[in-house]
């Protein structure tokens, strides 16, 4: 019979979670450990597991934000001291998944602040925004990574993105995503709403009105829903990527969704005309 540590390893592979040392302890604490193919020194994955009464846990990743829950496949029935000792495993791991939580967003937000410092001004001519013809609003370069930094709607840094000139692009690990979104422009009447740098520089230099950065089209709705907090009578139009070639179009599909969720309205690109 395959051992319960066993199953619950096969599930963090499943997961694309899968931990370099496959060393698993059912000790009911919050370990933290490096998930196969992440840099060296990285404690991205996390995981919490029980033995008894039934074995139980959960897994995650601080780079994806993403959370598992999993249970042994077990055919009897638990008794109702069983289930009220799995109710109170469930709440301990709750509790050490947010404290530890608490100390990897501060963590993040600390070398967020220093990072930002230690950059300079991005130059006009950096790969990266040259291919894209857009200009650096704002941004600061180290070494030759752009940084973007994702702010809360009170102001408060909580990561940054690393634009490569090749323009590969990566957030710091632990850092807070949801909600937090990079400003250009003045308020004057509406913000419009975008994925990626680019997309919202491109919208701000034609349009003139101010446009919210929110990285990935998950990030739509908790960005304008942050801004309608700050703005309640502000217009809000969600710039879509109109993801034709993905299947259920992510880009338009969020991006309506993140509309309706704050009364505003929806705009997506108009390539008729244009040459394939």
């Amino acid at each position: 019979m395959i051992s319960f540590e066993r199953k619950f390893l096969d599930a963090l592979r499943s997961a694309g979670l899968e931990p370099v040392k496959a060393d698993i302890d059912a000790d009911g604490v919050l370990h933290r450990y490096r998930v196969t193919g992440d840099k060296a020194g990285s404690m991205n994955g996390w995981y919490v597991l029980h033995a008894s009464p039934v074995p139980a846990g959960a897994f995650g990743s601080w780079k994806t934000g993403e959370t598992h829950s999993w249970r042994d496949d077990v055919t009897r029935t638990a008794t109702p001291a069983e289930r009220a000792e799995l109710q109170r495993q469930m709440q301990a791991m709750k509790a050490a998944r947010a404290e530890e939580e608490r100390r990897v967003r501060d963590a993040a937000r600390a070398k967020a602040a220093k990072l930002w410092l230690m950059a300079k001004p991005a130059p006009g001519d950096h790969p990266y925004l040259a291919r894209k013809r857009v200009k650096a609003w704002g941004l600061r370069q180290l070494n030759n990574m752009l940084l973007i930094p994702a702010r809360d709607a009170a102001g408060q840094l909580h990561t940054l993105q690393f634009i490569g000139a090749d323009g590969n692009k990566r957030f710091l690990t632990g850092g807070r995503i949801q909600g937090c979104y990079y400003a250009i422009g003045r308020v004057r009447g509406a913000v419009l709403v975008a994925e990626g740098y680019a997309t919202a520089a491109s919208i701000f230099e034609a349009s003139g009105h101010a446009v919210a950065v929110a990285f990935n089209a998950g990030n739509l709705e908790p960005v304008a829903r942050a801004i309608r907090s700050k703005f309640p009578k502000l217009h809000i139009v969600i710039c879509a990527d109109d993801d034709t070639a993905t299947p259920g179009n992510p880009g338009l599909t969020k991006a309506t969704e993140a509309a309706r969720a704050v009364h505003g309205w929806v705009a997506k690109p108009d390539f008729s005309g244009v040459a394939a």
